[in-house]
């Protein structure tokens, strides 16, 4: 069944036609992983869905129509963002940043405690004082905070050391076992370990989409559509 359907998603960003009829579905449950090369609209999906730039088309979660919803609405209904940038709140505690994340009554700590033990012990230092990962630590763990039924994760993976690809890989999987996960990234070792489907968009447009084992495991199809080896596909497990 599909949690998430997206049908005709036109974007415009200026002048620039960025999401060009975009349609896909998302089921529920497990992680589907949207790729592409850098800069056809990726990030704009993740946007579009959330309300934040100027959309047409549909866009409905479990049969609710959200694309006339603002940004808020959309999160009241159980959607989690963690945007490519992290924006964090620099001047505020980790503790704070979480704190303000809270949206209902049962804040899931020990979940967020679980998988990022290091936020626990940073708790009263400053986010901004942060390193990247950790950043990224705080961003995840925002959304993990709430029981949110879908999150959006935005190249969690971009610009961190090995070990903490592994430690995010592993937290994107628990999470994936508690909500239904669309995924942008590039690391496709990632993408083979935790994803179950791929949608793959060219242009602004949807140019495939199906198994993640099933494109991963086709070198030349990955060329052609990544303009990537597919020899960099390998399982961290």
């Amino acid at each position: 069944m599909a949690l998430i359907e997206v049908r005709d998603l036109n974007v415009h960003l200026g002048e620039s036609h960025v999401l060009q009829g975009v349609s896909f579905e998302v089921p529920e449950g497990g992680v589907t992983a949207l790729l592409g090369r850098n800069g056809v609209g990726k990030t704009t999906t993740l946007r579009a869905l959330m309300g934040l730039v100027p959309r047409r088309g549909t866009v409905t979660l479990a049969g609710a129509d959200l694309t006339r919803e603002p940004t808020h609405m959309i999160v009241r209904r159980g959607v989690g963002y963690v945007p490519e940038d992290r924006d964090v709140f620099a001047g505020l505690t980790v503790d704070e940043n979480l704190r303000l994340a809270e949206r209902n009554g049962s804040p899931r700590y020990e979940l967020v405690y679980e998988l990022f033990p290091e936020l626990k012990t940073r708790g009263g230092q400053r986010a901004g004082t942060l390193s990247g990962g950790q950043q990224q630590m705080v961003g995840i763990a925002r959304a993990l905070l709430n029981e949110n039924s879908v999150l959006l994760v935005d190249e969690p993976t971009k610009g961190l050391a090995p070990l903490l690809v592994t430690e995010v890989a592993a937290a994107l999987e628990r999470a994936a076992e508690l909500s239904t996960v669309l995924l942008v990234e590039q690391n496709l070792a990632v993408v083979a370990r935790v994803a179950q489907q791929v949608v793959v968009l060219d242009g602004g447009r949807v140019v495939h989409a199906g198994g993640a084992k099933e494109l991963l495991g086709d070198p030349e199809r990955v060329r052609a559509l990544l303009g990537v080896h597919g020899g960099q596909v390998r399982s961290d497990r």
